[in-house]
């Protein structure tokens, strides 16, 4: 018997990228090792690909998701910057 699976929101589409991001750059564990590791080249395409998504998005959004939106990208962009740093 298929389980049948909640509807997907622009938001938890955004935090699902968001978070993977997050795995690359070895902030949260990988949910499938629970371990943490660095690839800043799998972390830079997720956010790339939500920065495409802004641009590509632009007056098509509310306010939460463009909050929501900007808020992610600021954040993962420094620490992204911060972990290249290290």
């Amino acid at each position: 018997m298929a389980t049948e699976l909640p509807e997907l929101t622009f938001e938890q589409f955004l935090l699902s990228l968001a978070t993977a991001a997050l795995v690359h750059l070895g902030e949260v564990p990988h949910p499938e090792t629970n371990e943490k590791a660095t690839d800043l080249v799998q972390a830079k395409q997720n956010i790339d690909i939500l920065g495409m998504l802004h641009e590509k998005t632009k007056g098509n959004l509310t306010d939460t998701e463009k909050n929501l939106l900007e808020g992610m990208l600021a954040q993962l962009r420094m620490q992204y910057l911060s972990a290249s740093r290290a």
